[in-house]
């Protein structure tokens, strides 16, 4: 489709394709992060702000503000993990396909 006034473009089954870069940047990290063997004190956020930035794609085109505050969290759960780094780059770039919020 075009990107004139406003469309997107879409794959030929209908999705956007930022939602599924997000998917499946998300699933990566998700099965990163279960199978890193040392427990830190903030997985459980990481864990649950992935399911709800999951959750958010699943749903079609998150709200770019609430995904935004859902990568900060991760981010700050998991950014000293250096193994987790890689997986969890490839969800801030996925999150950067949606542009920045709008400003009010």
């Amino acid at each position: 489709m075009l990107r004139s006034m406003g469309q997107r473009r879409v794959t030929g089954d209908g999705e956007d394709p930022r939602v599924m870069e997000l998917r499946a940047a998300v699933s990566r990290l998700r099965r990163e992060l279960a199978g890193h063997p040392v427990e830190f004190v903030d997985r459980g956020i990481a864990e649950d702000e992935l399911a709800a930035m999951d959750a958010m794609a699943v749903g079609g085109v998150p709200e770019v503000r609430r995904l935004r505050r859902s990568l900060l969290l991760v981010a700050g759960s998991v950014g000293s993990v250096s193994a987790l780094a890689a997986g969890l780059t490839a969800v801030r770039r996925a999150v950067e396909l949606f542009g920045e919020p709008p400003r009010v």
